[in-house]
């Protein structure tokens, strides 16, 4: 009888096998074959985390020339130590792709516009944007350009080759489990995909742009209201270079017709927009929670006489997380920090001598130029009296299952034309944009020589080749110096040029070159004792070059304000000033909001609301309703302030007033026409609208006013998004803001918090909201998240040797021969 149940059984499986190893039809959509995924011996099971990862081994790898040998310690952090440069550059590969393989292969086909391929069909207009963004392109463009610096090139080039040894050592069963879902298998990496995933942080961090929503302002407002609206700069802004600093080079010269006044320039250049708007279909914006703090202070401000750096940029939080944490250590240097999966080096972090990291500068490095075609074959197109021929790219997209589709691309000089849709606001418009151009410098040796940096003239050197996305790098060493530099390639622009959209037919708007790399703006060792940024303004309005950008306003001052008060500093004071959930934007606002209101006017369930604001501390606290309702309120307040501007967003794209020119209107205007509503025939007042928002918030809430934590919902998704939800973390209980230095929103945050102390010991400590494995079936896939949203850290083992001993801090140790 047990025989007979064993082969009824075995009948069944065999059968279940052979029909799920094959997609079927379910109401008419195709599943996958989900038969290799629930194979026991290569499918899903495969995945799961095993106690043998503990075990000490030796391994075999022909590739390696010396000795090399990893450390995990308790976290799955891996400590490398090669006896060679190569061999260091090979092993960082293998490794990283042996817990992140699948996050780095994604992430290059998502910016290579290839989900396609993966995915159907579904994908095809998120691939074609990413394809007509030109990203593709310039990666290629990049990776030529690189050949120029062959030892960089070289060393690059065995970080690829360990990549690939990792795969070419792949069994099925071994595939990460989204391979096994998706149902497909790795590629061989190659030094085009490193290049994409370069151009991937460009395309987060380097694409403000509202030329189209400040052109049709422009136009619907006319010039004199569009500037009291706009104003580019802050007045009580605090800059990342402190104001008064005096610049010690002489600038480019413009061309003369650039040193036109704007209004005269603009009469000539923007004729073309004198009739109509930009109509809108598609928008695609920077997540306004992108930014970062970073900061060091002098031994003068500490407790121990030592240095201490800070740095926490705030990306999209992800599972598996953006950030790979390593340690590097070869004869030649020994460095320690959080890499990007599919780049060489550390990208963020500290050796012997030095510490670093970056905060996005937030220039717009991007301009649109309308098109005047010769006809409607658009094969040429206006540039001053002639007409220039377009190069014209064919795209092939591979649909999943073998269909293709094909799309043609136009370029002019500036760039391409990423649509030819009416019903696109992009559409005829070319785009010109720092990320598309290949690199005149050692891109690729930026992070490799900051890994070997000793002093400020060395950690120069290495950034002054940096290229793009723009970024903020601050230092420290152990030697007492700190400094601050915003680097990156920046075009020379006229007063205004590229704030709206440009007419392209017109060589006078045509980038005037860059800044020289020795221009971008810096300070060193500052009187104040620290340097500091947190995406605001670089620099005050002497700065002799122009440049526009969407600035942070609130975190940098407020920032600035608290190390100027701290005094004796310990590690802890600037661990709790990373966490803190204080948001100068509502010190600012709130009581502003709150004084022309006429309490009396309250029902008796708004009161209570009403007296907690009064008395509330400005701090968003996960457990808190306050804040949640202080959001509701002045977005409603917002709304009815600037109906004269909100009443166009239905007609075409629209950019609105800077949070900084409403508090600063309520402030010194209190008594302005802006506060009448238009569609009314009563002259509303400030205090009019206070009541009024405050009214409409309390009856959004209901009975009952959401926590802050519930309200912001911060989720941390897998790269799927919620086509994988059980790999994600959902509404983790955080506080926070994207006015405060612990900046949570929804799905961004402090990706990676870094403390480094530089004394005679390095004392360093780290945190980010992930784990070091990309399997999700792994104790280490998530395993930090609840420290982090603690706001607690790790101390970073920075080990001098591969013979230190970590005692129970040490999960395994592997040798490869």
């Amino acid at each position: 009888m047990q025989i007979i149940k064993f082969l009824s059984s075995l009948i069944i499986t065999v059968g279940l096998v052979y029909f799920l190893s094959n997609p079927q039809t379910i109401s008419g959509k195709k599943t996958p074959a989900f038969g290799t995924f629930l194979n026991p011996f290569s499918g899903f099971w495969q995945n799961a985390s095993s106690l043998e990862e503990k075990a000490n081994t030796t391994i075999d790898l022909e590739e390696v020339k010396g000795k090399v040998k990893v450390v995990y310690d308790d976290r799955l952090v891996p400590h490398i130590f090669a006896e060679n440069d190569a061999d260091l550059a090979f092993m960082q590969g293998y490794i990283t792709a042996k817990h992140r393989l699948w996050q780095m292969e994604f992430q290059t086909h998502a910016i290579a516009g290839r989900l396609t391929e993966l995915v159907g069909e579904k994908a095809l207009e998120m691939d074609r944007e990413n394809r007509r963004m030109g990203l593709p392109r310039s990666a290629q463009k990049s990776v030529e350009a690189w050949k120029k610096f062959p030892k960089t090139y070289a060393r690059t080039q065995r970080y690829v080759d360990g990549i690939n040894a990792y795969i070419n050592s792949l069994q099925p069963k071994d595939l990460p489990i989204e391979y096994k879902l998706l149902g497909y298998e790795p590629e061989q990496w190659t030094m085009l995909k490193t290049s994409l995933f370069i151009k991937a942080m460009a395309n987060t961090l380097a694409r403000q742009d509202t030329d189209i929503e400040a052109t049709n302002m422009l136009q619907a407002l006319g010039r004199e209201t569009f500037d009291f609206l706009y104003p580019e700069w802050f007045p009580e802004q605090s800059p990342i270079i402190p104001k008064g600093t005096k610049w010690d080079f002489t600038p480019v010269e413009l061309p003369e017709f650039a040193k036109e006044k704007p209004k005269r320039r603009n009469r000539r250049n923007y004729q073309n927009f004198q009739n109509g708007f930009s109509q809108s279909v598609i928008e695609t914006k920077q997540d306004e929670g992108l930014g970062s703090n970073n900061w060091a202070v002098a031994g003068s401000k500490t407790l121990s006489g030592n240095p201490i750096l800070c740095g926490d940029p705030h990306l999209n939080l992800t599972l598996p997380s953006i950030w790979y944490e390593m340690q590097l250590s070869t004869p030649n240097y020994n460095v320690y920090g959080v890499t990007l999966p599919g780049i060489p080096s550390v990208i963020i972090g500290f050796n012997n001598y030095i510490a670093w990291s970056q905060t996005n500068v937030s220039r717009d490095l991007l301009d649109w130029y309308e098109i005047t075609w010769e006809d409607d074959s658009k094969t040429a197109y206006l540039h001053d009296s002639t007409y220039r021929k377009v190069d014209i790219f064919v795209d092939t997209f591979i649909v999943r299952g073998g269909k293709m589709i094909l799309d043609t691309i136009r370029y002019t000089h500036h760039g391409p034309v990423l649509f030819e849709d009416e019903n696109n606001t992009k559409n005829g418009k070319a785009l010109r944009w720092v990320a598309h151009d290949a690199p005149t410098t050692n891109e690729l040796g930026v992070f490799q020589n900051l890994a070997k940096a000793k002093t400020y003239d060395d950690y120069v050197k290495a950034i002054e080749n940096y290229h793009c996305p723009a970024q903020n790098y601050v230092f420290a060493a152990k030697n007492g110096d700190i400094a601050m530099w915003a680097q990156g390639t920046y075009p020379l622009k006229s007063k205004e040029q590229g704030r709206f959209v440009l007419n392209g037919s017109n060589s006078e708007n045509d980038w005037h070159g860059f800044l020289p790399k020795s221009h971008s703006p810096h300070h060193i060792n500052p009187t104040r004792g620290f340097v500091a940024s947190a995406n605001q303004h670089t620099t005050d309005p002497s700065f002799p070059y122009y440049y526009s950008g969407k600035f942070a306003d609130y975190r940098g001052r407020y920032i600035n304000r608290t190390l100027a008060k701290l005094d004796n500093i310990k590690i802890k004071d600037l661990m709790n000033l990373q966490n803190d959930n204080h948001s100068l934007f509502a010190e600012e606002t709130l009581p502003l909001l709150l004084a022309p209101l006429d309490s009396t006017k309250l029902s008796k369930a708004e009161l209570p609301i009403y007296n907690q604001l009064k008395k509330w501390n400005y701090n968003f606290e996960k457990e808190l309703t306050t804040p949640t309702f202080f959001e509701k309120y002045h977005d409603d307040f917002y709304e009815l302030l600037w109906d004269e501007v909100i009443r166009y967003k239905d007609t075409f794209p629209i950019t609105t007033p800077e949070n900084w020119r409403t508090t600063v209107l309520l402030r010194d205007q209190p008594n302005s026409e802006y506060f009448d509503i238009l569609k009314t025939e009563k002259v509303e007042t400030f205090s009019d609208l206070s009541l009024m928002a405050f009214q409409r918030a309390f009856k959004s809430f209901k009975d009952t006013i959401p926590t802050w934590s519930n309200q912001k919902s911060t989720n941390i998704r897998h790269l799927t998004g919620t086509a994988l939800a059980p790999f994600s973390h959902e509404n983790v209980a955080v506080g926070g803001s994207r006015f405060a230095p612990n900046a949570n929103t929804g799905k961004t945050g402090p990706s990676w918090r870094m403390v480094v102390e530089l004394g005679k010991e390095i004392k360093a400590y780290g945190v980010y909201p992930g784990g070091q494995s990309g399997n999700p079936g792994s104790p280490y896939y998530d395993n930090m998240i609840d420290k982090w949203k603690e706001g607690e850290y790790y101390e970073l083992k920075f080990m001098k040797s591969s013979a230190e001993i970590l005692g129970n801090s040490l999960l395994k140790v592997e040798v490869y021969n």
